[in-house]
Formats: structure tokens, C-alpha cells, sequence
């Protein structure tokens, strides 16, 4: 029996709010890859992190190549090296890259590790010292934080993954408006959609394949399939030179961040979960456009938020009501506030208590404290103080999901597209 070592390799935090984009410089390592008949074992991975990480590059995510370990391991590492201090935007403050390098299986310690990066926060310190622990290579340059991001890269295995087409711009059009043709987009959609998802925000008009950063992407497609991403290549329309583009297996959209919380109370800050509670209060907006509002368990309460850039997904949420039974889904940011990423009712409050009417049609009003009620129209009164049950009809509806537009997505929430519902 042949056994076959492998060589991982993980790259992460090489990018800046200004520009470089980690999953182009994996491009052009494949691309010298290539050049010195070193050939990858399944496509570059792109895993996204933890979305409420304290730290975290512009879009939390680090690469992962895999090759077979032989000849060419020795020239390989000195590729990946090359590059990242060639394209890696150290000028940034908040630019720290990490790689790492090894050599093995990959073992449940590890995937261990990778679930605890995309759940929690891992200081730079924890990772080397797991990283070492279990045999990885280490490179750090300026403080290192990418090793973060580069172990989980490779130890996350892929239950449910996704998978990007990247295509990227002559380094002559950063910073400058992307020359997609929208209506190819549009048409693109209408004939992969749903083997390919999240290219437009039909609710915003929001061209959602089209990053707004000066980054080397011209356009990110999402698909399930590979056949699906190169019969969507083929459709959109660019007036700009497309200098290079690369498939990526992914963890995007598969909602691998979230946790099932056991309560409220067991949910910790830059988490990210799904908890079921009751609406205690109706949703308020305040300046900003940001709207809020309390659930409960047995175990406590937390506050929660559908923030201005959601849209018109704070309307939905707007119909919440008091006595609502909801399960959320989302992370603790910086204020201890659960962000919201989508919902699903458990059971509505459909039930509103009046006041009784009256014999002669009348809705009778307060006769005072626990003196039952009067009719003004009539002067009939009633010594009762019970309120009278009415049946209302809601807008939101038992067992439905609701979910943020494309447009305020995250990377790793699941849309409803992929999640099979009736």
C-alpha cells in the first residue's frame, strides 16, 4: 500500500482596508506553482473566520493550498515565502501575515482548533503555541496574527462547502470603478440562480458580485457548483482585462459559525449562535436606523439588533410582538448586542386582549381601578375586569425564516437558498 504524505500550506491577514485581497496572492503562488510542475490536490480553500473576532482582516478569511509532499516541497515553501513578502501590504499597521507550513495528516486536535477560530478568539500566542505543539512550521511577519487565520485554513474539514470564482483586475484599475455590464449580471442570475446565489440584491439593486474595496477582485460569483461558476463566467460581461481568476472551495454561507446555545445566559461576547427565546418588548428604531429589542429564557435576557444597513429587514422585524417565540441567529458584537443574520418564528403571539364590547355595539372603556367597565354610549356597566381575547392576524407567519438582504450579508450565514426549506 502506497501511502502518500501531503504539505499544507495556510496563509491569512496579508490584506488592508486599501487593497491585496489574500485569496489573489494564493492565485499567483498557484500560478508559480504551476510554472515549476507543482500541482495542487484539490482546489486553494478560502475559510472564513469568526465574523465577530476582535481582530480580523477586511474579509476574516485565510487560504490553504495542498500539495503532495516530495521533490518539490523544498521549492514550494520558498514560492509561498516569495510572495507573501512581495504582495502582502505591510505598510498597513493592522497587517500582520502568518504562514504555515505542514507536514501530515490532519488530526481531530486540529479540526478541534479550526471550529474554536471560527467560534471564539485565539490570541496570536494560543495559536503558536498549538501550532508548535502539533508540528507546524511557523513564519511570522511583523506580529504574525495570520498564523491565526493560517492553521484554521487548513485543520477545518469541509462538511458543507461552497465554492467562489474569483476573477481579478489589472493592478493599472485598482482603485478605479469596475467596468462590469450590470444587465450581464442580471441575465447571469436568471439562468444559474439557485447553482449560483448572492449575485444580486434585487431588494437595493445592488450589484452583490462586485467588491467595493480598491482590491485586485473584479468580481466574486458563488456557486455550488464548479460547472455552474465557469457557465457564469461565461455570461457576465467586462470592459476591463480580466488578468487572472481561480476557483476556491469554501465554508461560505454554510453557517459553520453558528453555535446552538443552550440558553441565553451561556452565550459568551464574539460568539456566534442560534438561540430561541420570547420578544419581550416591541422593536424600537433610533437615530442612526438601527432597531432593537429584548428576548428572554428562563436563564436571562440580551438585547438584539437589526442595524441600518439591513434595509428593509428591520420592517420584518418590525412586526415582531411581545409574547413571540423566535430563534435567532447571529453573533455578540462589541456592546454585548446580538446582531441578527436571519430568524425563524416558533410561534406567534396572534392573540390581542380588549376590551369587551358592549351590548349595544359599543367597545366599553375603564370604569377605574378594578371597577370593571362602563359604555359611554349606553351607561351600561359590567363588574368584570377580564379583558377579552381577540384573534389578530400577523404579518410574519409560524416556522418562517427571514433573513438580511445580499447586500448586509455576512460570509458564512447560510442563505435560504441553501437550506432546503419547503
Amino acid at each position: 500500500m502506497i501511502v502518500i504524505n501531503y504539505l499544507h500550506i495556510g496563509i491569512d491577514d496579508t490584506d488592508s482596508p486599501d487593497g491585496m485581497c489574500t485569496t489573489y496572492l494564493a492565485s499567483q503562488i498557484v500560478n508559480k506553482f504551476k510554472d515549476n510542475g507543482i500541482e495542487l490536490v484539490d482546489y486553494p480553500r478560502l475559510i472564513r473566520l469568526n465574523p465577530f473576532a476582535r481582530f480580523k482582516t477586511r474579509g476574516n478569511g485565510g487560504v490553504s493550498l495542498k500539495i503532495v509532499n516530495d521533490d518539490n516541497a523544498a521549492r514550494a515553501k520558498e514560492i509561498v515565502l516569495e510572495e507573501v513578502e512581495k504582495l502582502s501590504m505591510f505598510d498597513c499597521d493592522n497587517t500582520n501575515p502568518g504562514v504555515i507550513f505542514y507536514d501530515g495528516e490532519i488530526t481531530k486536535e486540529m479540526e478541534g482548533y479550526a471550529f474554536r477560530a471560527i467560534y471564539e478568539f485565539i490570541t496570536i500566542d494560543e495559536a503558536e503555541e498549538f501550532g508548535k505543539s502539533v508540528g507546524c512550521e511557523i513564519h511570522k511577519f511583523k506580529k504574525g496574527r495570520g498564523i491565526i487565520g493560517s492553521i484554521a485554513a487548513i485543520s477545518l474539514p469541509l462538511t458543507d462547502f461552497t465554492y467562489e470564482l474569483l476573477a481579478y483586475r489589472s493592478s493599472d484599475n485598482y482603485g478605479t470603478k469596475r467596468q462590469i455590464n450590470y444587465e450581464s449580471v442580471y441575465r447571469m442570475d436568471k439562468e444559474t440562480f439557485p447553482d449560483t446565489f448572492e449575485n444580486i440584491d434585487y431588494s437595493e439593486d445592488y450589484i452583490a458580485i462586485e467588491p467595493k474595496t480598491p482590491c485586485p477582485v473584479l468580481y466574486g460569483i458563488r456557486s455550488n457548483t464548479v460547472g455552474a461558476l465557469k457557465k457564469a463566467m461565461d455570461i457576465v460581461e467586462v470592459s476591463e482585462p480580466i488578468v487572472d481568476w481561480c476557483i476556491f472551495k469554501t465554508n461560505q454561507h454554510t453557517d459553520m459559525h453558528i453555535q446552538k446555545a443552550e440558553n441565553i445566559a451561556s452565550m459568551k461576547q464574539f460568539g456566534c449562535y442560534c438561540v430561541t427565546g420570547e420578544v419581550k418588548n416591541r422593536p424600537t428604531i433610533i437615530d442612526g436606523g438601527h432597531m432593537f429589542f429584548y428576548i428572554f429564557d428562563e436563564s436571562g435576557e440580551i438585547e438584539c439588533g437589526a442595524y441600518e444597513p439591513t434595509k428593509n429587514f428591520r420592517k420584518i422585524v418590525s412586526h415582531l410582538r411581545q409574547g413571540d417565540i423566535i430563534r435567532v441567529y447571529g453573533g455578540i458584537g462589541e456592546q454585548n448586542t446580538f446582531n441578527i443574520e436571519k430568524f425563524q418564528v416558533i410561534e406567534l403571539n396572534d392573540v390581542e386582549y380588549k376590551n369587551p364590547i358592549c351590548e349595544c355595539g359599543k367597545r366599553m372603556t375603564s370604569a377605574g381601578k378594578n371597577k370593571g367597565f362602563k359604555c359611554k354610549k349606553c351607561g351600561r356597566k359590567i363588574e368584570s375586569n377580564e379583558k377579552v381575547p381577540i384573534l389578530i392576524t400577523r404579518f410574519l407567519k409560524n416556522s418562517w425564516f427571514y433573513e438580511t438582504p445580499v447586500s448586509a450579508r455576512r460570509h458564512l450565514s447560510k442563505p435560504l437558498c441553501r437550506m432546503n426549506l419547503e
